[in-house]
């Protein structure tokens, strides 16, 4: 299949270019779907503030607190919304619902216009990207939790439950807003907390380093 990599048609990565890895298991607790992008070198100040913007989108829709009953279609523009800003968007959906041990793209959850309202207990994917064709692609993928929020009436708002790092090396921390950088530096601590004692435990040393350093405040 086209999808199969080949001597023919592989080419070695570098460090001057960006690269996006869209990962998944099936576990017996769970699957998961969680893409992340990565630039080794010098991105260019378009990458930068593509990537940034993209991020900006995901927090901005994971932190949305909303009435019980809302459609996903409703609120899917917050994911976009920092993109718009400055006239970039992209052409795929906002994301997804995820089974459990099931289908890794799950039927009727999600934001999309005919997708069923979001309930307390469901789990979907946030993942706002931005592409140019032939240059790079972005895309930031979690997947959340609908959760009650800690609100005096009973509305909702997502718990990320996807626990790995953001590329520092591509946000431009001058175009975040205080709250998203608050957000952000919470997400981190949860990654430490949850994810940290585990590498010790399997003593992963170099890993345990990497992920100190990459969730600094």
């Amino acid at each position: 299949s086209p999808r199969s990599p080949s001597n023919g048609s592989s080419r070695k990565l570098s460090v001057d270019e960006m690269y996006l890895s869209d990962t998944g298991g099936q576990y017996l607790d769970g699957t998961t779907d969680i893409t992340r992008t990565v630039h080794w070198g010098v991105p260019t100040p378009l990458q930068k503030e593509a990537y940034t913007r993209v991020l900006m989108g995901n927090i901005d829709l994971s932190r949305l607190i909303f009435p019980p009953n809302t459609a996903g279609g409703t609120v899917e523009s917050f994911a976009r919304r920092a993109l718009l800003d400055v006239g970039l968007n992209y052409g795929h959906g906002t994301g997804h619902g995820i089974g459990n041990f099931l289908s890794v793209h799950e039927w009727p959850v999600g934001f999309q216009s005919n997708n069923v309202p979001l309930t307390a207990g469901m789990f979907t994917s946030i993942e706002p990207g931005y592409y140019r064709d032939g240059e790079f692609g972005i895309r930031i993928e979690d997947i959340a939790l609908v959760v009650e929020a800690q609100t005096e009436k009973p509305f909702l708002t997502f718990e990320v439950v996807s626990l790995v790092p953001y590329d520092r090396n591509l946000i431009d921390l001058s175009l975040l807003s205080p709250e998203q950088i608050r957000y952000l530096n919470a997400y981190y601590e949860t990654i430490r907390a949850r994810v940290g004692p585990e590498l010790q435990r399997q003593r992963l040393e170099e890993e345990y380093g990497w992920l100190q350093r990459s969730t600094e405040p």
